[in-house]
């Protein structure tokens, strides 16, 4: 003998169904609220993430380091991140960026590989660069940048992209 359900026990089924819907819906807005576009310990900026190591490396070794965790040691892309990483590295100390002239002396060279711009050359600290004792990588220092030896150990920055979090 088959039981065809009535209308009541339909209804119950159906608010059964909606109030499931609801949870569903009130569940994946909580954890599209928890999305990060960066890892812990990263801080975002203009679609980017940064890293701001707390030990010191030496610039090959803070390449490694950014490699390990799928990002870069940081390569300026403007001014205004300029600003940024110059800000939180004025606070953090003496920090490698992604920029050298290991190629060739005064040729200077992003990790893309591509040149430093001249728009950027206002960043040198004063009577920098100055390859005093064969200084070829560059670090954020006080106000500015100065070459430094790559075999010194300073505290470094990685970059890479945010990632998106849904929409609701």
């Amino acid at each position: 003998v088959s039981k065809i359900p009535s209308s009541e026990e339909i209804q119950w089924e159906q608010k059964k169904q909606e109030k499931m819907f609801q949870d569903l819906s009130q569940m994946k807005s909580e954890v599209d609220s928890l999305c990060r576009r960066c890892p812990w310990d990263w801080t975002f900026f203009k679609g980017n993430c940064y890293f701001f190591s707390k030990s010191q490396r030496d610039w090959h070794d803070s390449i490694t380091a950014c490699q390990e965790v799928g990002a870069q040691l940081v390569i300026i892309k403007s001014h205004e991140e300029q600003y940024f990483l110059q800000q939180a590295s004025k606070k953090n100390g003496y920090t490698w960026m992604g920029l050298s002239d290991l190629n060739k002396e005064g040729a200077w060279y992003w990790l893309d590989g591509s040149p430093l711009s001249d728009s950027f050359e206002r960043y040198w600290n004063e009577g920098q660069p100055n390859n005093f004792g064969g200084q070829d990588c560059v670090e954020f220092r006080n106000d500015g940048w100065n070459d430094a030896k790559c075999d010194d150990m300073k505290l470094w920055i990685c970059k890479k992209s945010s990632t998106t979090c849904p929409s609701n």
